[in-house]
């Protein structure tokens, strides 16, 4: 139920419920952000740099509010959760989203590059898991984590080795967290594919690069941040209120087999 005066989204109705959306400032992060205010949630953004208060992720009136944390920091991390708490009462689901990395060289990556890149993205959401947790097995009605991986995490990652076995690792994370916390928190996995943000615009050469990856995926696009929202507001929601240690692959299809291409050039095109 919704609260009163205010539009009933049924089972998608996150009115009076509190989300924190690590990362949640610019690309899949913001889409997130702004996926749950229109489902009527209070939101918590968090990153390293402060945005202007135009930037911060809004959905009609509602706007997400913003903590400054590096999620790499156990403190900073639980920082962020106890945030959310003391402006809305409660955590109801935090979604781990921050994460990324430059392309390196696996032969050539520095050791305090390969940390960095590893405690982003799989230490930094340990950490706020750990804090949302603490809270959440609290709460009468639990909790829910969704932790954002990617394709890398499940195919080679050349270029970004280190960003690729930290999102395996996460996958693994989640797995692990929803036997430890069941039943009262529910933990799942976002697996997203190739998806249309500035930072690919940038990776893939402009808008030029990004139409020809695009022609390699099966559904003829790149995805958007709101498809990963969708399934992020479906796997937080009473609708997948069964759904733990679930991995949802968010891909379009994902790539066609090279072998096919270069054995007979033109097919599935």
């Amino acid at each position: 139920m919704g609260e009163p005066g205010k539009p009933d989204r049924g089972p998608l109705d996150f009115s009076g419920r509190s989300v924190v959306v690590t990362g949640g400032i610019r690309g899949v992060g913001r889409g997130i952000a702004e996926t749950f205010l229109r489902a009527g949630a209070d939101v918590v953004v968090c990153g390293r740099t402060p945005p202007s208060p135009d930037d911060l992720p809004r959905a009609g009136e509602a706007t997400a509010s913003f903590v400054q944390a590096d999620v790499r920091d156990a403190e900073q991390a639980a920082a962020v959760v106890s945030a959310a708490i003391e402006r809305h009462g409660r955590i109801d689901l935090l979604v781990n989203n921050a994460g990324g990395s430059p392309e390196a060289a696996a032969a050539e990556a520095s050791p305090r590059f390969l940390a960095a890149i590893v405690g982003l993205n799989l230490l930094g959401p340990m950490y706020c898991a750990q804090a949302a947790n603490a809270v959440m097995q609290e709460q009468p009605a639990g909790g829910s984590i969704v932790n954002i991986g990617s394709v890398s995490g499940i195919r080679p990652s050349p270029g970004t080795a280190a960003y690729g076995a930290a999102k395996a690792g996460l996958l693994s994370l989640t797995t692990t967290l929803a036997v430890e916390w069941a039943p009262k928190v529910r933990v799942n996995c976002v697996i997203g594919g190739l998806i249309a943000t500035e930072a690919a615009l940038d990776y893939y050469g402009g808008e030029e690069g990004l139409q020809a990856v695009a022609e390699t995926v099966p559904m003829r696009r790149l995805g958007t941040p709101d498809d990963v929202a969708g399934v992020c507001l479906f796997l937080a929601s009473p609708l997948a209120g069964y759904v733990t240690g679930a991995a949802l692959v968010v891909h379009g299809g994902g790539e066609r087999p090279a072998f096919q291409a270069a054995a007979r050039p033109g097919r599935g095109a």
